[in-house]
């Protein structure tokens, strides 16, 4: 059993949105020429966020990282995919799961899934306190 996970192909998920997609540079690298994993957590958390924004409409704040996997390495030069779906909903909170998906430099086009988070947002007034979530009816 290797170390890491399959690095065969994946097809991006159908049932999650794609909110991001940028390209890590050399600056955004460690010694080993690896993506640093705070420089991957806060792309996830930027990616997190968007439809948590779109759905309380207004501010959120992060409250919650309640699960972060790195599942491969990101290196310069990958295609980064971020894939997000609405997970739970509360009075004041959303909570969303993160799909990264890299397309490695010389291999566009296939996709391995480098990065999976689960995170929670709370909806947050003028002052930064909590306020309710919007009540939107189910599609």
């Amino acid at each position: 059993m290797s170390e890491f996970p399959s690095t065969a192909a994946l097809q991006p998920p159908s049932d999650e949105e794609l909110v991001l997609k940028v390209i890590p540079m050399p600056a955004d690298s460690n010694a080993n020429g690896d993506i640093f994993g705070g420089w991957v957590m806060a792309q996830v958390d930027l990616a997190g966020s968007v439809i948590p924004a779109r759905y309380a409409g207004g501010r959120i704040a992060t409250v919650a990282v309640n699960e972060f996997i790195f599942k491969q390495p990101v290196r310069v030069g990958d295609i980064l995919s971020f894939y997000s779906k609405l997970t739970r909903i509360g009075k004041t909170s959303i909570t969303v799961k993160v799909e990264v998906y890299a397309e490695r430099f010389q291999a566009q086009g296939r996709f391995v899934k480098v990065t999976e988070a689960n995170l929670t947002y709370v909806a947050i007034d003028e002052q930064g306190k909590p306020r309710p979530v919007p009540h939107r009816p189910a599609t």
